[in-house]
């Protein structure tokens, strides 16, 4: 049997064993640390901003390429008369000029027409043609002044270009139908011609040597005279003069006709809007 003394010790052992044991229960309980939440964001997220519609959403033009490939092989046809819209008569269409090379106007205002109306359409506008190709014949030149207002179109650009028999003769014009028949040809078609001669001459294009301020201003066109809504035709170059008929038969060239022709309906747009 232990002595006293033994036996208290005994008894101390057992009483912080125990005291041990309590407090190795209380560490061991004790709950691990939740994961804090992840902070809630203080704003949303801004939502990504609309994409601005393209320039020229709305705008609808007539793009006019004179003339056409088959009129030379169809003279019945291109020589019947129409009304020139004055009281007067036409004939239906003419072959157009070329270069003394042989390059046909008929080409050069199909493939500057095309450019343009990539251009314009790339900017959202909506693009109407008076033909659909360069192998046909006509329209007439009545058919091509109507094309405006039967597309509910908001102006009609007609793409020429001139065969002065002076070789020296050079520089872009724009003719306009004078006097007007109603208000679509006075005022807002001699602004759509400012806008266009002022692109021409941004593109680094030269003046006509003969049209004075490159602006004409004729009674005898039907084109125009049968058009009921702002309408310009441009003579972008003279074909017979050697710089610009390397021009025009150059893709460059008529590159740069046509984003003149674009820059110009784009200026004329803006200036209408406002």
């Amino acid at each position: 049997m232990p002595t006293p003394p033994a036996r208290l010790l005994l008894l101390l052992g057992l009483v912080l064993g125990v005291l041990a044991a309590a407090v190795g229960l209380r560490i061991g309980s004790a709950p691990l640390a939740e994961p804090s939440p992840s902070p809630e964001p203080t704003s949303a997220s801004p939502s990504p901003s609309p994409s601005a519609p393209p320039p020229l959403e709305g705008l609808h033009v007539v793009l006019d390429p004179g003339h056409n490939g088959g009129n030379g092989q169809a003279p019945a046809e291109i020589n019947a008369q129409v009304e020139d819209g004055r009281g007067g008569w036409k004939a239906c269409n003419t072959v157009g000029t070329s270069t003394l090379s042989g390059y046909p106007e008929h080409a050069f205002t199909w493939d500057v027409a095309q450019r343009t109306r990539e251009l314009l359409e790339e900017d959202g506008a909506t693009i109407t043609l008076t033909r659909s190709g360069d192998d046909g014949v006509g329209p007439c030149i009545d058919e091509r002044g109507r094309a405006v207002q039967r597309a509910d179109a908001d102006a009609m650009v007609s793409i020429h270009a001139n065969g002065s028999e002076d070789p020296s003769v050079r520089g872009y014009f724009a003719i306009v139908a004078a006097p007007p028949l109603h208000d679509a040809q006075g005022g807002p078609s001699r602004r759509l011609a400012e806008d266009l001669l002022g692109a021409l001459d941004d593109g680094d294009f030269t003046p006509s040597t003969w049209v004075p301020g490159a602006l004409s201003e004729r009674p005898d066109l039907a084109t125009l005279n049968w058009a009921r809504r702002p309408a310009v035709m441009l003579e972008l170059a003279e074909m017979r003069n050697p710089e610009e008929a390397a021009l025009v038969q150059s893709r460059d060239g008529r590159q740069r006709y046509a984003d003149a022709i674009a820059a110009g309906l784009r200026a004329w747009a803006e200036r209408r809007g406002g």
